[in-house]
């Protein structure tokens, strides 16, 4: 894939896997443009403050339960890497319906969203808590993946689907 013919879109793009993704694109790959999609202007306030001004990047307020807002995003996106979730156990835990409106429900929302706009492709992050789900976390991480995995492309529908798993480890994410 050309990265630079590509208009890239990360959910959860404050994060720690969004902001590595951030730095590692813009660095390594330059995409056309790269939209780091959130919920938090105060994190992208400060990425911006960070360095994180290229002139391919753009900022887009939103969030993956509000599925008219992520139409909107994904217009004209070629790849979307979904990185946006609830990850933390405790909270997850405390709050399950958020989980669920989150890791669920939004979940569903970017693939949805993805394939009508005409993504060209979705890589949707998971967690290795997903594996033998037992928490309010892991439980709802696992459900929007599968149906990933059950979007697969067809004549009327190009978006191609994949999954992969980031550690915590690997990305610096402490999910207690």
């Amino acid at each position: 894939m050309n990265w630079s013919e590509q208009v890239v879109l990360v959910t959860g793009g404050t994060g720690s896997f969004g902001k590595k993704f951030t730095e590692l694109m813009l660095r390594e790959y330059r995409p056309q443009k790269l939209i780091v999609f959130s919920r938090d202007e105060l994190k992208q306030h400060d990425m911006r403050c960070a360095g994180f001004d290229h002139p391919s990047l753009r900022y887009f307020l939103g969030d993956v339960r509000d599925p008219q807002r992520l139409a909107r995003a994904f217009s004209g996106v070629t790849v979307v890497v979904h990185a946006g979730a609830l990850k933390q156990v405790p909270a997850c835990e405390y709050n399950p319906f958020e989980a669920i409106q989150t890791n669920v429900i939004g979940g569903r929302n970017v693939i949805d969203a993805a394939i009508d706009q005409g993504v060209q492709r979705i890589l949707a992050l998971s967690t290795d808590k997903a594996v033998n789900p037992v928490t309010c976390m892991a439980r709802p991480s696992c459900a929007p993946r599968r149906c990933l995995c059950r979007r697969m492309p067809t004549p009327e529908r190009k978006t191609r689907v994949s999954v992969a798993r980031a550690t915590e480890m690997l990305w610096g994410a402490a999910a207690a």
